[in-house]
């Protein structure tokens, strides 16, 4: 059976341990920064092993996957560290804090040949398989472009921690468009020519707040006294929103399809979230700002109609709860089928991964304008 390491004791570690096992595999050891966090969710999930040394753990567990499920931050020694020991890798978005880090640990995984896996899930969306499916059978044409809106209104209390840092791999760039890049590259075409954006921080600090180990509860840990003399904030320095234009290769389409990323992380939305494909003769609209929700397919005789999910999609989703959860099974059931030796669809690897984390670094420059001489202020008559 297939063994697999996890590094990692929050929402994503115990998400990819659950994905895992219910893919075939045996969840080996859980590795965590507390010793009392990990033993706790070890035993709660029946991990064998539960330790805070991730080397050690390599050596004693001899896994043949490790699942990184820590923040970005955290990534780039343990997977060096299983790729030296020959180990394939699960990995969550981001690659890692840098476009650097990310490059090299692609360039020896394919030197060690192992394979790899990189979670930029949610184009496995129920939502987004249908629109790619439609798209491919042509019923929109030839692509022209995307658009991809968002607005999440996280609560600006939220307390301070890995997601509000660079280098700890926090920022909408990192934990957003990584998502929707991947979505758009797998309806569209994996081939991005072209990319211009800019990011931006709206928020500034957010309150320390101690105790807070598993990021899907850490709402739970807002002050309830924001102007407590004891108080202390951290500092932001990441982007919670961006506006990013790309230009995607189709092999559907003679010219780059346009693709518009918006997102406003601190925001409150009006209508829903959404991800519209538009071609020549339609549009293809998905509600949600991952592709999760209705399908609604266009053309020029019935307009805008909606169209149900097919049998053979539906089929292939992992029913488990919760729409993270769905597109971890669905790449985990695909990393271990191909590790086996079984013929699968192509998945994103550390290839796109370290793309991904190149196109951040260049966004988060704002090196794309081009400032504007100003007319001279005309002067007025006496």
């Amino acid at each position: 059976m297939t063994r697999v390491l996890i590094a990692g004791t929050g929402f994503a570690g115990q998400g990819h341990a659950q994905a895992f096992r219910a893919a075939g595999a045996e969840i080996v050891g859980m590795v965590g920064r507390t010793p009392h966090v990990v033993a706790e969710v070890a035993e709660k999930l029946g991990i064998p092993h539960a330790g805070t040394d991730w080397q050690a753990a390599l050596e004693q567990c001899r896994p043949d996957i490790v699942s990184i499920a820590t923040p970005g931050g955290a990534h780039y020694e343990p997977i060096k560290q299983a790729i030296a020991a020959g180990c394939h890798v699960f990995c969550d978005k981001p690659m890692t804090d840098s476009a650097e880090t990310a490059a090299e640990l692609y360039e020896l995984a394919q030197r060690r040949g192992v394979k790899t896996a990189y979670a930029a899930s949610f184009r496995y969306a129920p939502g987004v398989l249908h629109a790619r499916k439609l798209v491919a059978e042509g019923a929109i044409g030839a692509p022209t472009e995307v658009e991809c809106i968002s607005h999440f209104n996280l609560e600006r209390e939220i307390p301070f921690g890995w997601s509000h840092r660079k280098e700890a791999g926090g920022g909408r760039l990192n934990n957003n468009f990584t998502h929707t890049l991947s979505i758009v590259a797998s309806v569209i075409g994996e081939r991005i020519l072209a990319m211009s954006g800019e990011g931006r921080d709206d928020l500034g600090r957010a309150p320390i707040v101690e105790g807070v180990h598993n990021f899907a509860t850490r709402r739970a840990f807002i002050p309830e006294d924001l102007n407590g003399p004891t108080l202390e904030w951290g500092e932001s320095n990441v982007e919670w929103s961006y506006t990013v234009l790309a230009q995607i290769e189709s092999a559907l389409a003679e010219r780059p399809v346009s693709v518009l990323f918006k997102h406003g992380g601190l925001v409150p939305r009006f209508h829903e979230d959404h991800i519209v494909f538009y071609g020549s003769e339609g549009a293809i609209y998905v509600k949600g700002h991952y592709g999760t929700g209705p399908l609604y397919l266009h053309d020029r005789k019935t307009g805008w109609q909606e169209r149900p999910l097919p049998g053979e999609i539906a089929a292939m989703v992992p029913q488990v709860q919760g729409e993270t959860e769905q597109c971890w099974h669905y790449l985990a059931r695909e990393f271990v089928r191909d590790i086996r030796g079984e013929a699968v669809a192509p998945y994103p690897t550390f290839a796109e991964g370290s793309q991904y984390q190149q196109i951040i670094e260049l966004i988060r420059r704002n090196a794309n304008w081009t400032q504007l001489a100003q007319p001279a202020t005309p002067s007025r008559a006496a």
